[in-house]
């Protein structure tokens, strides 16, 4: 079993949801990364994403594209990041995801890339523009690296492509709960909500869903709790402390663990 479902295993004998902070490696620099990513993980974040930055980040709203900014303007690669997995892995036992766009691992070689993840504590990755498709040589080796290929799935998602997605994805699967890209909201619409009831009894016995996509606030996720969700994906909101915070990154850290222990505090509430 991989340390991703171990991970949904735990939770769920917790009686809880499971809680999946995002954050871009490298925001606002690389040297602080490793404090940021901490902040989260006392906070008590169940799975940890961590971003490559990448120049044409299609799926990110405005928030993450700005941190994708700051993270390569101080010099952040990919190596970067995995390393920082990697750093991670010697303090702390939670499984950790990286969230790339193709073009990355490609331009670095599928297989240099896997065993660079595998050997640094990385448990899965997410492609955002990676369709499952065109994904046959790219799955491979990432099962031969023992890594969980997260594929995404949207309310735009046919029955007859999400059976193909449902095959093929490992760790959880990752539902986008609206058209459009990232960013925080104010409120979960009905009909994301509604979505959000459909994919869980489409996924249930499995694979674990984690929903993502403006998820920002505790009552968010208590309303994806009761829904039945397994995990609750927030990234903006994080991203968005940091963000305010650049010129003080004591205060980001403060700030970072207060709000990731109200947002898991939430997924204890059914």
């Amino acid at each position: 079993m991989s340390r991703l479902r171990n991970a949904f295993g735990v939770v769920s004998r917790r009686e809880e949801t499971a809680l999946i902070g995002f954050v871009m490696g490298g925001d606002p620099t690389p040297k602080y990364g490793q404090r940021i990513a901490e902040a989260l993980i006392r906070g008590g974040v169940d799975i940890l994403e961590l971003g490559i930055p990448f120049s044409d980040p299609i799926a990110d709203g405005p928030t993450i594209q700005a941190a994708a900014v700051r993270s390569l303007a101080s010099g952040t690669t990919s190596n970067t990041v995995i390393d920082l997995a990697k750093t991670l892995g010697r303090h702390y036992d939670i499984p950790i995801v990286l969230l790339t766009y193709y073009n990355l691992i490609r331009a670095r070689g599928i297989q240099n890339f896997m065993e660079k993840a595998s050997g640094s504590n990385v448990d899965g990755i997410v492609i955002p523009d990676l369709p499952a498709e065109e994904a046959e040589e790219y799955k491979e080796t990432a099962v031969a690296y023992g890594l969980d290929t997260i594929f995404l799935a949207a309310p735009t998602t046919s029955v007859n492509r999400l059976s193909r997605i449902l095959e093929l994805t490992s760790g959880f699967l990752y539902l986008v709960s609206l058209t459009g890209v990232t960013g925080a909201r104010s409120e979960i619409q009905i009909r994301t909500l509604e979505l959000v009831k459909r994919f869980v009894k489409l996924t249930k016995g499995k694979v674990p869903l984690g929903v993502g996509f403006g998820i920002s606030k505790p009552d968010h996720v208590r309303q994806l709790v009761k829904a039945g969700v397994d995990a609750a994906i927030v990234g903006s909101s994080f991203v968005d402390i940091i963000a305010k915070n650049l010129e003080d990154i004591e205060d980001a850290c403060t700030n970072l663990e207060v709000e990731t222990r109200r947002l898991k505090e939430a997924t204890r509430n059914s």
